[in-house]
Formats: C-alpha cells, sequence, structure tokens
C-alpha cells in the first residue's frame, strides 16, 4: 500500500500525519518541546528537541499502523521558517537554534543594509533585511560568537535537520529557503552577490530543490529504529506557509488565503515573480514549482482579540463556565450587535508592532474615538474591525501589485467564528469560505511527499483531489460601502501617529 506522511516542525510542537494516496487521515501524533528565552526578545530551542518529538510521534505511527517491506511510504515536511540550525563538521548541534521571532539582530540587519544595499537587497531576495530572516542570525553568530561561527560546517532550517537526521542529507527547498535573505528569489537561486557581500560561504549551505522533489531516503537504520519500510522516500516540502498554502489549494492565480492565527496573514499564489519595491510584503518562491506566493503580514491578530478577552473581557471566560459556551462565541454574539464602524470607535492592532504595510516595530495598539456610550461589545466589535483593516491593508498592496483575486479562503482559529468570517467577507467585498480538512500544513506536506512520490503528476493535480469547500459567506455590498470611510481614517490615524509612536518609543 502506498502511504505519504506529513510532518510538520512546528514552534510548540512537531506534528506527524499519516495519509492514504487519497489523502484519507489515517493516523496523527505530536509532541512538544520548550522555548528557551535566554534573555528580552531572545527566542531559542534545541533542535535535538524537535527530533526527538518527530521520532516519538513516527514510533507511534508505525506502531498503530504496522508498515511491512512491501509497503511505500514518502514523507514530505513543513516547519517554521527562518530558524538558524549550525552543525559541525561531524553533524553536531554547536547551538541552540536561533528561531523566527527573535529580535536581537538589529544591528545587523542595518548592516546587511549597508552591505547590499536596501533596493538592491529587495531587487535579489524580495524582501528588505528584517530580523526574523536568517541571514541576520547568521551575521549576528559571526558577530558575538566567532568561536561558534569558525565550528560551523553547515547551516540548515529546522524541518530539514530533521531531514538530515533521516537521511543523511544537507537539503532545502526554494520556499524555505527564500526566507533566509540569501536566496535569488525571481532566479530561484543561492545569491553569489549576498553571499560575498555578507562574507558568508555558500559551501555552508544546503543543496536546493523544488518542494515537490525528492531529495534522498531513509537511512536503513533509521527507518528501522521508526518502523518504516526501508527505501522510504524524502521530499523537499516547504515552510509552513507554503504548505498551508497547498494544504488549503492555494496553488493558482486567482485564490488566496487569510490565515486568522496570532498573527494574520494574507497569502496569493503568482505564476510569475513580483516584488514590491517598497518591501511591504513578502515574496517567496511558492512550494509549486517555477511559481512564487505573496504574502502580507499583520502582528496583532488573534493576538488582540485573546488580549482583549485576558483583560478587558475577563468577565466572559466567568460566563463562558456557566454557560458551556465558548468565551469568543459569547463576545462575537455580544459584537454583532453593534452596527458597522463600532458607533465611530476605531482599533489599530499594533500590540507588537506591525510588519505589512509600514514595518514599524514602534507602532502600538490604539482606541481612538472612545467615549462614555462605549461598552464592552463596542470594544470588541472595534477590536475585530481594526484587524480586519490591517488584513485589508494586506490585501490592497497585493492587489496593488496586479494580483487579482477571485476567491478568499479562511483558516486558522478565527475562521471558526461565523462573525469574523462574515466581516472579512464585507471588508473584503468578496466571497470568504472555508474548507472540509482543517489539516494545514501538515496536509500540504503530505501532497508534495505525493508527487515526489509519483502519486500525482503535479501539485495542482493533488490539490484538486481534496480542495472541498466547507462554508461560503458571501459580502453584504452595502456593508462593504459603509466600511469604507471607516478604513480611510483608519489608514489616516497612522499617519498621524506615525511621528507620536517614535517619541513614545524613546521616552
Amino acid at each position: 500500500m502506498k502511504y505519504v506522511l506529513g510532518i510538520d516542525v512546528g514552534t510548540s510542537a512537531s506534528k506527524v500525519v499519516l495519509f492514504d494516496s487519497s489523502f484519507r487521515l489515517l493516523a496523527s501524533h505530536s509532541g512538544e518541546y520548550p522555548l528557551y528565552q535566554p534573555q528580552n526578545g531572545w527566542a531559542e530551542q534545541d533542535p535535538r528537541d524537535w527530533w526527538t518529538a518527530m521520532r516519538n510521534a513516527v514510533r507511534a505511527i508505525s506502531a498503530e499502523i504496522g508498515f511491512t517491506q512491501e509497503d511505500e511510504v514518502t514523507i514530505g515536511f513543513s516547519g517554521q521558517m527562518h530558524g538558524l540550525v549550525m552543525l559541525d563538521c561531524d553533524g553536531a548541534v554547536l547551538r541552540n537554534s536561533i528561531i523566527w521571532c527573535d529580535q536581537r539582530t538589529g544591528r545587523e540587519c542595518e548592516e546587511i543594509t549597508e552591505k547590499v544595499g536596501k533596493d538592491n537587497l529587495i531587487r535579489i531576495t524580495a524582501n528588505p533585511a528584517l530580523t526574523g530572516f536568517t541571514a541576520s542570525k547568521i551575521l549576528w553568530v559571526k558577530n558575538h560568537e566567532p568561536e561558534c561561527f569558525a565550528k560551523c560546517a553547515h547551516i540548515l532550517l529546522p524541518k530539514d535537520y530533521i531531514r538530515y537526521m533521516l537521511t543523511g542529507d544537507f537539503a532545502t527547498d526554494v520556499a524555505d529557503a527564500s526566507g533566509m535573505q540569501l536566496l535569488d528569489v525571481p532566479n530561484r537561486c543561492w545569491s553569489k552577490e549576498v553571499l560575498q557581500k555578507l562574507g558568508i560561504s555558500a559551501e555552508l549551505l544546503p543543496k536546493l530543490y523544488e518542494s515537490a522533489e525528492r531529495t534522498g531516503t531513509v537511512k536503513d537504520s533509521v527507518a528501522e529504529e521508526l518502523g518504516l519500510p526501508k527505501g522510504t522516500a524524502v521530499a523537499a516540502g516547504a515552510g509552513d506557509c507554503a504548505s498551508a498554502a497547498v494544504g488549503t489549494g492555494i496553488v493558482e492565480d486567482g485564490l488566496a488565503m487569510t490565515t486568522l492565527g496570532s498573527s494574520g496573514v494574507v497569502f496569493t499564489h503568482s505564476s510569475r515573480v513580483r516584488i514590491d519595491p517598497q518591501g511591504r510584503v513578502h515574496t517567496f518562491c511558492a512550494a509549486v514549482p517555477g511559481e512564487w506566493h505573496v504574502m502580507g503580514v499583520t502582528q496583532g491578530c488573534g493576538l488582540s482579540v485573546k488580549w482583549l478577552r485576558d483583560t478587558i473581557c475577563r468577565d466572559y471566560a466567568q460566563k463562558s463556565e456557566l454557560t458551556k459556551i465558548p468565551a469568543y462565541r459569547l463576545m462575537d454574539d455580544d459584537a454583532e450587535s453593534v452596527p458597522v464602524g463600532s458607533e465611530k470607535l476605531i482599533y489599530l492592532p499594533y500590540l507588537m508592532g506591525e510588519r505589512t504595510p509600514h514595518l514599524n516595530p514602534d507602532a502600538r495598539g490604539v482606541f481612538f474615538g472612545l467615549s462614555a456610550i462605549h461598552e464592552q461589545k463596542h470594544l470588541i466589535r472595534s477590536v475585530m474591525e481594526g484587524v480586519s483593516f490591517s488584513l485589508y491593508d494586506c490585501f490592497n498592496v497585493i492587489a496593488s501589485m496586479g494580483l487579482s483575486v477571485e476567491e478568499m479562503i479562511v483558516c486558522g482559529g478565527g475562521s471558526r467564528s461565523p462573525f469574523w468570517r462574515k466581516m472579512l467577507a464585507d471588508v473584503y467585498g468578496l466571497p470568504v469560505k472555508t474548507l472540509v480538512s482543517s489539516e494545514g500544513s501538515a496536509l500540504g506536506a503530505a501532497i508534495l511527499a505525493s508527487v515526489a512520490g509519483g502519486m500525482y503528476p503535479s501539485v495542482l493535480a493533488a490539490c484538486q483531489q481534496i480542495r472541498k469547500v466547507d462554508q461560503s459567506c458571501e459580502p453584504d455590498q452595502n456593508a462593504h460601502a459603509a466600511y469604507q470611510p471607516y478604513y480611510q481614517l483608519y489608514q489616516e490615524l497612522y499617519r498621524n501617529l506615525k511621528d507620536s509612536f517614535t517619541k513614545l518609543a524613546q521616552l
């Protein structure tokens, strides 16, 4: 029998999901691991913890299924992006991985911009220098831990460390590598110019593949340890956003998705490379061979709603205990009674600074127009509207690049709210849909594995097998028009407060 195994190396846990060749879910196991914060703003994990969690999850699935040597298994990867894994010449971990949310590299970003040039950097890597990306982390180790850097023989991304432990191969895919800021994104290869100007040897970097290509096979000794058939094949895989796009079928022009997680993402596919010269959105190689995707990110999406629930709206948790109705559903019900515009209350969702379109770490959250008539329900609706406006900012930047969106899929924890889905449909002026499958990144990894394993001829063909709409919400064009003056004022508020945010940060 043919199987595909999707391995998702997340920030809080690794999840391993087994599907058959028709993507019917057969088994799923996961394992958690710690996050280390040695200093304020730092974030690290031990790559060996990822391996332990993944190994235990695969063993559990093997014990449950009982693979035989006649079975064919192909493994695909998804994983948290940007994390720096450094190995010595023997393949041993040199230090904890500095992961995506670490913020220590501000000076290194300035160094990258100075050495490469801002416009040149965007032209080559499709993005401005960002603290989250891998290049600045490499320079930080080079600048602050020179002895460690001198011992480094291999640089990998998180999921690719798991690949190395399985196969012994040093490999990555162009989608995940796009977030390292060392890749020539239009040409899908390592940038000799960027590497030379930053003093990073190309010999440290893994071999590049397209996401649906086969990169090798699991070592016999490891296959035996994990209960997998000998000769188990391994696909290149993709970073979590690109893999989630495959898992939700966003693999052709005109399709987009909005992810309502702690942060929010508006993501669309593009069959040709498109780069915003202002660097307001990210352009990466897509998991679809030879194609790209563009994504905008708002930092305080679900985080804003959670902050409100845990502070000003704590009593909803008490109501939830009494009624057995989730607190977020109770909050939605109250907010739904408030008209568009929250009776002239506007929220800027910049609790953690902002990325798209402002790229401003000093931006902070604001309630504007607060008056004595406003109650909890107004604050709830205002927060959800403010986050939706921030996502609409992302949407409009993408549209300004000539990318048309005909259909919007919504996923992530916030997508469970019918009220928020309706609000997004009205703000976007587009139908907003959910899908039957909710496996996301792990399913995307399995789809890429199915192509690498020869079960499907292309990523698009595989996605057509699984892409089934669950619910669809049509926009109310009157509500869409009613939102516009509030959205315009929302945009004006940032422009008026930009200098004040800087002054506040300097106090």
